[in-house]
């Protein structure tokens, strides 16, 4: 197995975070990326740098004036001048645009035509580019955002050269990240990137997301295709973030219907139910027949995160490994959530003893 990561992806400081009307302390601290980075170091699997590949494997997922909004946002934030107001450390939005008429602003319009912001200001292209005040963009978000976005696509290389297993330690986290839209900590679509790379290669690639919350931007950017199969476990969305997507009845569109799985669990479900859900997820993958596999893998369904409302322990994410590597598939791993530090180095290792990783197993 490789393994992958730059400290870069460490820059990123949230200094707020908006949480039922109230402001709290971060959640996605630098200690997540470095318990994970200190646990592959004591298992002998040291990550590599990935190599600087540019904008270019973003842009295979997202929207080009997106990511040049989040690589000028900070600065033009700072230039900022409005009489008598001070503005905050980072830029957050403070409005919400009302959604397209064909449902949320990252939809194609009439003719496929996708819509973009009707402003060049900074203020409303925040609240049309951020959903929540989850993510705040403060001086070196931008660097982290684009080296976790490299350290996936260093991964999907791997795979691609030849590696059956490749491990993404990716911080911040993707997987709410739409074409042109971030939320939930997330900016670039992490796992995007890697399913994207693999199925130019592979052609036809499943995305198991196991991660507390569903993967809204990954099934976004993924809906109407046919080559990619996305599958996700996650707390039911109806009373947890992010609401809006992740039930039953989605089931992709047009080429990709069909191709969209949501696997909703009942909040206090343990191993047991999530082992069903997994069984499901394992069926529908092996039905669909990819040539290589995204694991979205989240520790925040872990019963002590302070974000989860579901209730595994680590011998969940063994068997997550066993299941993965029981499909028998070239497999990149994409850290997404997970938000008690000291729980993500065991369940770590709990996933890698799983995976067949032998040094994990002691």
């Amino acid at each position: 197995m490789q393994a992958f990561f730059c400290p870069d992806q460490l820059l990123h400081q949230p200094q707020q975070f908006m949480r039922l009307g109230r402001i709290h302390q971060p959640a996605d601290v630098p200690a997540r990326a470095e318990a994970l980075r200190d646990t592959l170091t004591t298992l002998g699997l040291p990550p590599q740098l990935p190599r600087d590949a540019g904008r270019a494997p973003l842009e295979a997922v997202h929207a080009p004036d997106y990511l040049d909004y989040l690589a000028t946002a900070f600065e033009r934030w700072q230039a900022l001048s409005v009489p008598g107001v001070e503005q905050g450390p980072e830029v957050l939005p403070n409005l919400s645009p009302y959604p397209h008429p064909t449902g949320h602003p990252n939809a194609t319009g009439p003719g496929g035509v996708r819509p973009t912001c009707p402003s060049n200001a900074l203020v409303p292209q925040t609240g049309w580019y951020i959903s929540d005040l989850a993510c705040p963009i403060g001086p070196h978000t931008w660097r982290s955002i684009l080296r976790a976005a490299h350290t996936a696509f260093a991964a999907a290389e791997a795979v691609v050269a030849g590696e059956r297993l490749a491990y993404a330690l990716c911080r911040p986290s993707g997987h709410h990240a739409h074409r042109d839209r971030a939320g939930g900590f997330c900016y670039v679509n992490n796992t995007a990137v890697a399913a994207q790379h693999l199925a130019q290669h592979f052609g036809r690639v499943a995305v198991l997301d196991v991660d507390a919350h569903h993967g809204d931007g990954t099934q976004n950017i993924f809906y109407e295709r046919g080559d990619v199969l996305t599958v996700s476990t996650h707390a039911d969305p109806a009373a947890y973030y992010p609401f809006f997507t992740g039930h039953a009845h989605e089931r992709g569109h047009g080429a990709g219907e069909g191709c969209n799985l949501n696997l909703p669990l009942a909040h206090g479900s343990g191993n047991a139910e999530f082992a069903a859900a997994l069984a499901q997820a394992e069926a529908a993958i092996t039905r669909f027949a990819p040539q290589a596999l995204v694991l979205a893998m989240g520790f925040d369904t872990f019963k002590d995160d302070p974000m989860s409302v579901l209730r595994l322990d680590h011998d969940a994410y063994r068997l997550v490994g066993e299941r993965v590597r029981a499909l028998n598939l070239p497999v990149v791993v994409v850290q997404e959530g997970g938000y008690m530090v000291e729980a993500l180095g065991p369940g770590l290792q709990a996933l890698l003893a799983g995976l067949g990783q032998a040094g994990a197993a002691r």
